[in-house]
């Protein structure tokens, strides 16, 4: 796992070396063992190194074909690599090192850019080839691995992360003000768009060419499955779902460095632990993180459950509410607000987990691929409900009481009624949104004519022949999965030189989950349903039981207590920046009602607080 960076000139001067050397060392954090800086003509490149595979000298980057005038910066890991290094072996290439690296050059040499379409991994990848004079860019399918650019007509920049971007003097930190509304309503801006103006994301699964003399073109080369193909039985699904996961989880266990599991105690990391340990020589070392003095947020005991099964090293930490200057590191390493409040465990975890390990495999895809989400289920009975039984029950769920408990079943009893009348589209856009539309428009300042809704709505149309769940799993997969989750997962392990693999995001087990009937994924309110039954003999019968819980954290107590000065002083400051933007009534209204115990505010306090933490910035 590393950091990647680089300058093309299209118009202005190649860019100077110490420049290129203080976006490089931006992203030391990605790559503390090995950095590299080359130059080709009007072209820059520069990488940090984590030593994964082949820890030797010999595979650092940026990595020249033998007529050194290609060149690759990668970032991630490849998991059949070794298969298309014998192929290409076959053929007379003759490599000098084990890196995967190696591989995904020899193969852009035979195929260019569709040497990606043969990639299975998670990467974000640059090639210059000097001999066509043109830049590649490429990202995973699931968007695992981030990259980012910036493009003025004078020069082209990439990086992996944002900072590295403004190390550079022509990069400028304009706020991208416009795509608010989307951040209200996702805590994300959605790729293409970032935080900033004049900064784009790559998306997921797609590679972009740039031209010496600036001229684009951009390819979507892969999209998830969701139509049903071929399985009509749930035996038959078992069976060749075991082996794929199995076999997924054995790909991720390839390194030459200490390895061990993020184990939450829920369906999914519990599954991959399991695989470990029957693969594994060694006893597995899991790590597990509950809260001091919150119950209903802690999963500590389900993890230990788990590890005691199979015999892990297992380490669990408890921790308490965090310190304000964690939420300042945290903005650092998202480069921008995020409304993801589990952001907050998964640095901690991350940070505890690299004293003893460089690698953790994780469980993060199982709920989009097979229905783990209680929205998932909800979607797929309200479907079958007829549309005026749903307004009448809409009308109905106003005359509950206010929930006062963000995890509580009132709050998603009101919230399932509240939506239920909605197209999919926007019922589906009101289960997700931090603020629902008509909150968010009554907070900005500014009419906007953004629409958010927009953003699920192009997803949705692209599946639109599938069933509702299989539209909704797919929406996941491309919008919550890469902009959040994946999110998350990256900055906050690589925060500490941490690389996290996910087996269920393994290329040939996303396809055939995406291909499977509704019904081996959600049955009434049980999800999973496929997963339970294939992984019946593995998972003790405790966690196979058990609710979803998610990975959050008890903001609404830490708000009230420990962080209540904090709160107040960044969401109420009389002249703060956030109420150039924000109407600070609106602001002070949900400050109020959180602290009075009216209602749980915490994700939305949170949510605010990152924007407002960000904005101070300018």
């Amino acid at each position: 796992m590393c950091g990647i960076t680089g300058a093309l000139a299209l118009g202005a001067q190649p860019t100077d070396r110490t420049i290129l050397e203080q976006m490089t060392q931006a992203l030391f954090h990605r790559g503390p063992d090995g950095f590299g800086i080359a130059q080709h003509g009007r072209m820059g490149l520069g990488h940090r190194r984590l030593r994964i595979l082949d820890l030797s000298t010999k595979a650092d980057q940026p990595m020249w074909n033998d007529g050194r005038d290609v060149a690759i910066v990668f970032n991630g890991e490849m998991y059949n690599f070794r298969e298309i290094r014998s192929e290409l072996e076959a053929e007379g290439v003759r490599f000098r090192t084990s890196s995967d690296t190696e591989v995904v050059l020899a193969l852009y040499e035979r195929y260019g850019e569709n040497a990606i379409r043969r990639l299975d991994g998670m990467f974000a990848l640059a090639v210059w080839d000097g001999r066509k004079r043109r830049l590649l860019l490429a990202r995973d399918r699931a968007g695992q691995k981030p990259l980012f650019y910036y493009d003025d007509g004078e020069r082209f920049l990439f990086a992996s992360e944002v900072k590295a971007l403004h190390r550079h003097p022509a990069v400028s930190r304009q706020p991208n003000l416009d795509a608010l509304p989307l951040y209200l309503a996702y805590g994300y801006f959605p790729a293409p768009l970032t935080a900033y103006e004049n900064i784009h994301a790559l998306e997921p699964a797609t590679w972009m060419v740039i031209e010496e003399d600036g001229s684009r073109s951009k390819e979507r080369y892969w999209t998830p499955p969701y139509e049903v193909n071929g399985i009509h039985s749930l035996p038959e699904a078992c069976e060749q779902l075991k082996p794929l996961l199995r076999e997924a989880v054995q790909k991720r266990l390839l390194a030459d460095v200490p390895l061990g599991a993020f184990l939450s105690g829920g369906l999914d990391s519990t599954i991959v632990v399991g695989l470990m340990s029957e693969l594994s020589t060694r006893p597995v070392k899991t790590f597990s993180i509950g809260f001091e003095g919150a119950p209903d947020y802690d999963e500590v005991a389900f993890a230990e459950e788990a590890a005691q099964a199979f015999g892990c090293e297992h380490t669990s930490f408890h921790v308490a509410a965090p310190k304000e200057d964690l939420f300042e590191r945290l903005l650092h390493h998202h480069d921008g607000p995020y409304g993801d409040s589990s952001a907050i465990p998964t640095f901690i975890v991350s940070e505890l987990a690299r004293r003893d390990v460089t690698v953790v495999l994780n469980g993060d895809g199982g709920d989009e691929l097979f229905a783990g989400y209680s929205r998932h289920a909800a979607a797929a009975l309200s479907e079958r409900i007829p549309r005026a039984l749903r307004q009448a029950a809409a009308l109905g769920g106003r005359l509950l009481p206010t929930p006062r408990d963000h995890a509580g079943r009132l709050r998603r009893v009101r919230s399932f009624l509240d939506a239920s009348a909605l197209p999919l589209g926007e019922r589906i856009q009101t289960w997700c949104s931090f603020f629902p539309r008509a909150e968010a428009a009554a907070l900005l300042r500014w009419p906007s004519t953004v629409d958010p809704s927009a953003h699920f709505d192009a997803f949705l149309s692209e599946a639109a022949s599938g069933s509702p769940l299989a539209r909704l799993l797919y929406l996941n997969f491309c919008t919550y999965l890469p902009e959040d989750l994946l999110v998350k997962m990256d900055r906050m392990s690589m925060a500490h030189g941490l690389e996290a693999r996910s087996p269920f995001l393994d290329t040939r087990l996303t396809e055939f989950a995406g291909q499977l009937p509704d019904r081996f994924k959600l049955r009434g309110l049980t999800t999973k349903v496929v997963l339970r039954e294939a992984f019946r003999d593995l998972v003790p019968e405790r966690i196979k039981t058990r609710p979803k819980m998610g990975f959050g954290v008890p903001l609404g107590a830490w708000f009230r207590n420990e962080l209540e000065p904090y709160i107040t002083s960044e969401l109420t400051a009389e002249k703060a920046p956030l109420f150039e933007h924000l109407r600070q009534d609106r602001v002070g209204a949900i400050v109020s009602e959180h602290m009075e115990g009216r209602r749980d505010r915490g994700q939305q306090l949170f949510c605010l607080l990152t924007l407002a933490s960000w904005l101070k910035t300018f």
